[in-house]
């Protein structure tokens, strides 16, 4: 898992953003931009190139993200910690000693995992991200999926996935999101994530989403299941309630943080 401090993390989103606007950016317009040196600009610019965000090419990088696709993880992950932190202790708070637990991919519940490390659980991750960070974890039982794992998300995809999923109950299914409206349902940016969500989904007597707030006005590309088909939602305290009100006309237990 990356682990990057937070001036790194700025200077990448910064590196995004120009080339994303520009197209094509150098190295030598990117150190300028950044106040970098030229070669720890090259180093951005593998660690994007790893996470599919921009192609390299002698002298500087074009933009590979479209319009619409999710920022890579790396620069996620450090995005509203705090935040994501209270919605980990409260859905930590739901879980219950005992349970069989799929934990989707994605920063907010790797931050989940990290809530859970020790409590006696069974867990089957469907992030790698997420197998790391709960590898050694004292009281739990871990179960790893086969699949392929998405460069850099690095979440698990593909037929093995979906029927590692299939063969399994159970207790919890903990799914991040995309987006999330009371009309559009859950959605996300990769089929092939949309595809593991639906099994996990199917798989489990309960069904928790996790998305802060801004996720709750937003509806990305490949639908997962409609709002009806989760229990819970846990978000942060600055949800509207025009966003909130129709997920619990649906039949949702919402929770804010």
């Amino acid at each position: 898992m990356f682990n990057r401090n937070m001036a790194d993390t700025e200077r990448l989103r910064r590196i995004t953003e120009a080339v994303r606007e520009a197209g094509r950016v150098s190295v030598a317009e990117l150190a300028g931009l950044t106040g970098a040196s030229e070669m720890t600009i090259r180093r951005d610019l593998e660690v994007l190139a790893a996470q599919g965000v921009v192609e390299r090419y002698r002298g500087g990088a074009r933009s590979l993200l479209l319009r619409g696709e999710e920022p890579p993880f790396v620069l996620r992950a450090q995005e509203g910690l705090e935040v994501k932190r209270r919605i980990a202790a409260e859905v930590a708070e739901l879980i219950t000693d005992g349970e069989a637990v799929v934990l989707d991919g994605g920063t907010t519940c790797l931050e989940v995992a990290l809530a859970l490390e020790h409590r006696r659980l069974t867990v089957m991750p469907l992030s790698l991200h997420v197998v790391n960070a709960l590898t050694g974890a004292p009281q739990m039982t871990l179960l790893v999926p086969g699949g392929r794992p998405r460069p850099g998300e690095l979440a698990l995809t593909g037929p093995l996935t979906e029927a590692s999923l299939a063969a399994l109950r159970f207790d919890t299914a903990i799914i991040g999101c995309c987006g999330l409206t009371a009309t559009g349902g859950l959605t996300a940016h990769d089929l092939g994530e949309a595809a593991v969500k639906r099994a996990a989904i199917a798989s489990s007597r309960r069904v928790i989403a996790v998305a802060e707030a801004a996720k709750l006005s937003r509806t990305a590309l490949a639908f997962v299941a409609p709002a009806s088909a989760l229990h819970a939602v846990v978000t942060d305290d600055t949800a509207d309630d025009d966003e909130t009100d129709p997920l619990v006309a649906a039949g949702v237990v919402v929770r804010k943080v």
